[in-house]
């Protein structure tokens, strides 16, 4: 029986760079940890170098790894937990090819439903908005100059799997992006708690197509960007609470989008 691979084989080493961005970026690779982002990135085992496993793991998730189509290799518990950036390391993980997009492919067929981030700093709030967006029929995620990584751990897991599902752009430069979609038919919407269009005003506006940007979870769509949107569009509150958090805010403009496109 081959060894498992330990904390200091090549192997394990390249991998561990991958839990930076800056070794993800220089690689064109990522790291999925978990059965849930492992199961959706085998959906695809073409975008998938290989899947390392503790031997527990690998007892556990036999269904899984029996029909991987992709090398399957053992690794000891430690070297999990060097590439992990949890508390309590799943010990199953996918080694996959970054999934970013051009930004031109948006302009030239742009989703009927597409979200851009500006500054968004939080990669829990990243991977979180990709989920939401991809539960509404998203087709899209645009994460601007700035923004957290998606394919960061905490992102990825956030996520759930639904990085797999929707087309990432990364470090897209939104003040010449936003202008192109507006001339290609795109309705830019900006979320903003003082907008002057309220969401439930909307109406046929949100049949699409639709892209919401929404910004920093502290200082919200940089006022510059914001100008270059269609509307600025506020949520409706009843209560007293002063604001909602981004991703609150982001689940019912994206929830209300999808109601309007049927």
């Amino acid at each position: 029986m081959t060894q498992p691979l330990t904390e200091r084989s090549a192997r394990i080493v390249a991998a561990r760079k991958l839990t930076r961005r800056a070794g993800r970026d220089a690689a064109g690779l990522f790291l999925a940890e978990g059965r849930q982002a492992v199961v959706e990135a085998l959906a695809d085992p073409a975008g998938v170098r290989e899947v390392l496993v503790t031997e527990a793991a690998a007892a556990a998730h036999r269904d899984l790894l029996a029909g991987a189509g992709v090398p399957v290799r053992v690794i000891t518990d430690k070297a999990a937990a060097g590439l992990s950036e949890t508390v309590t390391p799943q010990g199953l993980l996918a080694v996959c090819a970054l999934r970013d997009v051009d930004a031109a492919a948006l302009t030239a067929r742009p989703p009927r439903l597409a979200v851009a981030l500006a500054e968004l700093a939080d990669p829990g709030n990243a991977g979180t908005v990709l989920r939401t967006a991809d539960a509404c029929g998203a087709g899209a995620v645009v994460f601007g100059a700035g923004s957290a990584d998606p394919y960061g751990g905490k992102a990825v897991r956030a996520s759930a799997g639904s990085l797999f599902h929707v087309d990432v752009v990364r470090g897209a430069p939104l003040e010449q992006l936003l202008p192109d979609l507006r001339a290609a038919g795109v309705t830019v919407l900006a979320a903003d708690g003082g907008g002057e269009a309220a969401l439930d005003g909307l109406g046929e506006t949100l049949s699409g197509p639709v892209l919401w940007l929404f910004g920093n979870e502290a200082r919200g769509v940089p006022d510059e960007l914001a100008a270059l949107a269609d509307h600025r569009v506020r949520i409706p509150m009843r209560g007293r609470a002063e604001s909602l958090n981004l991703a609150a805010a982001a689940a019912i403009c994206l929830y209300a989008t999808q109601l309007a496109q049927g």
